[in-house]
């Protein structure tokens, strides 16, 4: 099939038909930045999600799952600078009461909101702020602001995450938006970090869902900055239909003309996510070929990915390929040493399970001190493939984590 031409446009959640968001300061924060985040379809819809694997879930997780058996959304809130997660009992009421206050003041059913939060650990929600700053947040809803909500999602993100693409598919225009925060507690076990996708296609919510979960395992279940996963991590899609096009149908052209514009905007915001993680300088690709099965290629990319030895050396652009090597081997994946090739942007460093001496290290001692390059293993077992993408370890990263709370 032809790949539908992609096209990038402005508006990030608010691009596609129907949709509205507003951010702000609600005093959550210490500072006086954005804080609360609204986004909502003028009509009801379909609703996919996707959550956490960290057995140690926050409140908002519990109820977006429970809402989400409804499959039916309207509105989705968002606080940052507070996560809401080991709050107990408390904290799933304070949860649960946004999402009747949102519902109450929208008109709309109280399981058709979704809830988000974001920050640190351990603190009761401020209702109080949350009470007040729902009226302002419903107050300042306009097409025009989806760069508003995604900057109050943000904690320690550096730059706004958004991304929206547009293209007619059977004659209708579509279009596909999200917006991400995403900076540390960056690990392929989804979601990774808060993801809020839309889109005015006509899709049934089973469709979606499926869609959604393939679009998730190439993007944010493919990134890690640090090895940690968040209480919070969450990624939810929403459609409102206002496109006017046919039901997209499991097995159709158009359903993949439009997992096509899905992938690109979950694809897009994961590397930003890379780009901005906490004191990050490089993003790397990391590429496993040669592996029996697409599970053992992941393992071996994840374990190079995590590694501190390697993503320091990423980050004092050292050409130091025997820590890549000592990661394969330890990855619990059955390995043939003398089969393993290596290479950095194409250029090979190892064959057979032996370095290829200084010439070949002076060529890859360039390639590492770009901001982005692929590292490319070669198992030599099989045809499978996997990547992920993972970013160098930094002084940066230290300061920003041991000063976190203050």
């Amino acid at each position: 099939m032809k790949r539908t031409p992609l096209k990038e446009i402005k508006g990030g959640i608010t691009a596609p038909q129907g949709f509205l968001a507003s951010g702000v300061h609600a005093g959550i924060k210490k500072q006086a930045a954005p804080d609360l985040a609204l986004l909502v379809s003028v009509k009801e819809g379909p609703i996919a999600g996707v959550f956490t694997t960290n057995r140690v879930v926050a409140a908002p997780v519990v109820l977006d799952r429970a809402h989400l058996r409804g499959k039916v959304g309207r509105a989705i809130i968002v606080n940052s600078g507070n996560a809401n997660a080991c709050t107990g009992a408390r904290g799933l009421a304070d949860a649960r009461e946004t999402a009747r206050l949102l519902a109450s003041r929208l008109g709309v059913a109280t399981r058709q909101v979704f809830v988000g939060s974001t920050g640190v650990i351990g603190h009761p929600l401020p209702m109080a702020r949350i009470r007040a700053g729902i009226p302002a947040v419903v107050t300042r809803l306009r097409r025009g602001g989806g760069s508003e909500a995604a900057r109050a999602i943000m904690t320690t993100d550096l730059a706004v995450k958004e991304v929206a693409v547009t293209a007619r598919i059977a004659g209708h225009r579509i279009t596909v938006g999200g917006m991400a925060k995403g900076s540390g507690m960056i690990h392929p076990d989804m979601a990774t970090m808060l993801a809020y996708l839309t889109t005015d296609a006509a899709i049934a919510q089973p469709t979606l869902q499926r869609a959604l979960k393939a679009a998730v395992d190439p993007s944010f279940n493919s990134i890690s900055v640090d090895g940690d996963t968040s209480t919070n991590d969450t990624v939810l899609c929403l459609a409102n239909g206002l496109a006017g096009n046919p039901l997209l149908t499991a097995g159709s052209r158009e359903l993949a003309a439009f997992q096509e514009l899905l992938d690109h905007v979950c694809h897009s915001l994961a590397l930003k996510i890379c780009r901005d993680g906490e004191g990050v300088t490089k993003v790397v690709r990391i590429l496993v070929a040669g592996a029996r099965t697409q599970a053992e290629a992941k393992q071996v990319a994840k374990t190079i990915a995590t590694s501190s030895l390697v993503k320091t050396a990423l980050f004092g652009e050292d050409a130091n390929w025997g820590r890549v090597m000592a990661a394969i081997g330890r990855s619990g994946v059955p390995i043939a040493p003398q089969k393993l090739g290596l290479a950095f942007e194409g250029i090979p460093i190892v064959k057979q399970g032996v370095g290829l001496g200084p010439a070949a290290e002076r060529r890859i001692d360039r390639v590492v001190r770009r901001k982005a390059f692929t590292i490319t293993v070669d198992l030599g077992q099989g045809s499978q493939q996997a990547w992920l993408w993972t970013t160098d370890l930094s002084y940066d990263y230290v300061k920003i984590n041991a000063s976190y709370r203050s």
